[in-house]
């Protein structure tokens, strides 16, 4: 079918298939905003679960949801061994802008910013030269003795404390947005969790959403033993068999399309219910349908092509990110539980490498890292990319 139609391309339709399945979080979500919004004791909000399953696009809706109710909302991707400061002080600046047009004090706008702006300074070392210095592209004077001490879980209190009395002024709130948490830097973590525990106790109407892999939970805890009750933990999981149909169903419905129920049966074995794969599965079925409705023969000519794709833009992209050592590491895994995505005991990949578990430890430890496995419980690793076990059988070196 005409490939320019194609629902299931990057950026297509209206509502992309991760949303599917997803209208508890959803409904869960504009419960926080108006219990917020209130005045009302209400928990952050952290989404896991391992890639491809739809947080980030989740993540996005959620904060389409603030903006509709005239929230600030500003949305941050955490980096590996890079501060908060920073990337929090652009969000934020996003989140005052949405604010300000509703605001009809533009002094209580500019003063909230100077405190945004002296926070942001922070970021640059003390012995910086000026022209070294980076500017947050704030243009009001930084504010002086407010959030700029240098010590984050102060300075956040403060500038946290000042956001959320803006939104106050004009009877809304602020969602800070935070996507791939888990690589949040420890110091900023536990920052983040006591200025998330200092606003809860006074009300402010700001909430902290956060997304990121199945170990989020442990990293929140071991910053903070009370972040279990900072937030409330909602697991992202691959759709089941209906929804994973409505994923196909509607976009392909909107172009007035068809598509057979054994076509259904075959993009989701092939799928397995991730949305990732249903997007990928399904743009290449289209592609490759000659004509309407999709059937089961166009998904099997289809599939190599997607698996092509997946290969190198998917798997692939984090393979090469791995070092020998890791790799190694990574298909002994995969050859442990026969390419399952279930965790296996980090003790059988030591066995199946003829080695030690402890000197193993610097790879795994490596690959947690980067984001390629996380610790499923105490003694277990799995891969934090679905079916990664089964292609690294598939193409071994």
């Amino acid at each position: 079918m005409d490939p320019v139609r194609n629902p299931f391309a990057p950026g297509a339709g209206q509502r992309p298939p991760e949303l599917a399945g997803r209208d508890k979080e959803l409904a869960a979500f504009e419960v926080v905003l108006e219990r917020v919004a209130r005045g009302r004791p209400e928990r952050g909000l952290v989404l896991t679960g391992l890639r491809g399953v739809g947080k980030t696009v989740l993540l996005g809706e959620l904060r389409s949801m603030a903006v509709k109710r005239g929230w600030g909302a500003g949305k941050v991707e955490a980096r590996p061994d890079a501060g908060l400061r920073r990337p929090l002080s652009a969000a934020l600046h996003r989140a005052v802008r949405d604010l300000a047009v509703r605001h009809r004090a533009p002094e209580r706008v500019e003063a909230v910013l100077g405190v945004l702006k002296a926070f942001a300074l922070r970021s640059n070392p003390a012995d910086a030269k000026l022209r070294d210095r980076w500017q947050p592209g704030i243009d009001v004077p930084a504010a002086v003795g407010r959030a700029d001490s240098g010590d984050i879980e102060i300075d956040l209190v403060e500038l946290f404390t000042d956001v959320a009395e803006l939104a106050q002024d004009v009877g809304t709130g602020v969602a800070l947005l935070i996507d791939e948490m888990q690589d949040v830097r420890p110091d900023d973590v536990s920052a983040l969790c006591a200025a998330c525990h200092e606003l809860s106790q006074s009300g402010a109407p700001l909430v902290v959403v956060g997304a990121g892999l199945p170990h989020l939970p442990a990293v929140l805890s071991a910053a903070k033993s009370y972040s279990e009750r900072l937030f409330r933990y909602v697991r992202i999981d691959r759709l089941s068999r209906e929804d994973a149909d409505r994923a196909v169903l509607a976009p392909v419905a909107r172009e007035d399309a068809g598509i057979d129920v054994e076509a259904l049966d075959a993009l989701f074995d092939a799928s397995g219910g991730y949305p990732y794969f249903i997007q990928a599965y399904g743009k290449a079925a289209w592609d490759a349908a000659p004509s309407d409705p999709i059937t089961a023969v166009d998904v099997a000519v289809a599939a190599p092509e997607a698996d092509a794709e997946l290969a190198v833009g998917f798997f692939g992209s984090r393979y090469e990110r791995a070092t020998p050592a890791e790799r190694e590491y990574l298909r002994a895994m995969a050859g442990t539980g026969d390419g399952r995505d279930a965790g296996v005991p980090t003790s059988a990949v030591a066995e199946h490498l003829g080695r030690k578990p402890s000197s193993l430890s610097p790879a795994r430890d490596s690959l947690i890292k980067k984001g390629l496995v996380y610790s499923a419980e105490r003694g277990l690793i799995a891969f934090t990319v679905p079916h990664f076990g089964r292609f690294l059988l598939a193409h071994g070196e």
